[in-house]
Formats: structure tokens, sequence, C-alpha cells
């Protein structure tokens, strides 16, 4: 087998380009330069057949370390909770009463919500977990702050 040099995260959405650049503000992400020969994404997309105008969008760490972010229309909506997340690190190393006082207050929160995500909620930290902020983006689609 292939050793495998990247992975690729797809989101399912209804607007591929406004959820990319949700993820792209709230991760630090940018969208890649357009093909070679456009001077623009919209110019690309304009040369596309009209049902796949609009059709999907990309964003990407811009120090190459991260995965990249693929994100393709589908017509349907998120209707339950999806299985598969990210979880954005923000409370690395932080245990007990400072972990999810920490995770509530971070700026990665505060930037997020005026974008348009959600606080869904706080579990408490168990004996099995540790807190983390369960919260949706701008199309209902889950994330954890952890």
């Amino acid at each position: 087998m292939p050793t495998i040099k990247q992975v690729q995260i797809t989101f399912d959405c209804a607007e591929p380009e406004r959820v990319a650049r949700f993820w792209c503000e709230g991760l630090g992400y940018v969208v890649p330069p357009p093909p070679e020969g456009f001077a623009t994404w919209d110019a690309y997309d304009r040369t596309l057949p009209p049902e796949r105008q609009g059709a999907g969008f990309v964003c990407m760490d811009p120090t190459g370390v991260g995965p990249r972010m693929y994100f393709q229309r589908v017509p349907e909506g998120n209707v339950v909770k999806n299985r598969v997340h990210l979880d954005v690190r923000v409370g690395s190393g932080l245990v007990g009463e400072e972990r999810p006082a920490a995770l509530d207050a971070r700026r990665v929160r505060a930037r997020l919500i005026p974008l348009g995500a959600t606080r869904v909620r706080l579990p408490v930290a168990d004996e099995f977990d540790e807190s983390c902020l369960w919260m949706e983006d701008i199309e209902g689609n889950w994330f954890c702050l952890d």
C-alpha cells in the first residue's frame, strides 16, 4: 500500500464558498490561488457547466501543515449530528477547571460566533473525557473547541 502523504477533509453543504470562507476566518486558512490562466475563482467558475458553478470551494492552511478542506454542494441539509467532526485544538495542555473556562473564553470562540457559529454546550470533564466546547458552523455542522 502506498504511503499516505496528505489528508483532505470534505464537507457536504448548501453553500460551499460561504462555508469555506467561514472556516478560513475561524482557522486562519486561506483560499488557494485560482487555476493557471484565471485571474479569479469567479472567472474559473464561469467556465464550468451551469450545474457545476458554485458546486465546490477549497481552503487550506497557509503553512501547509494542516489538512486541505474541500466544500461540496449537496441538495440535502444536515439533519442530525454529523458522524465526523473537526476538533479545533485550542485548550491543549489545560486540565481541570482551567480548561472549560479557557475553552469558553478563547478568542477562537469569540471570532466564530460573529461569523455565524453557534455554541451548543460545554460538557464537564469526567473520568474518561476532558471538557470540550461543542459548536455548530453556519450550516449546522458540529465541531468542538478542544
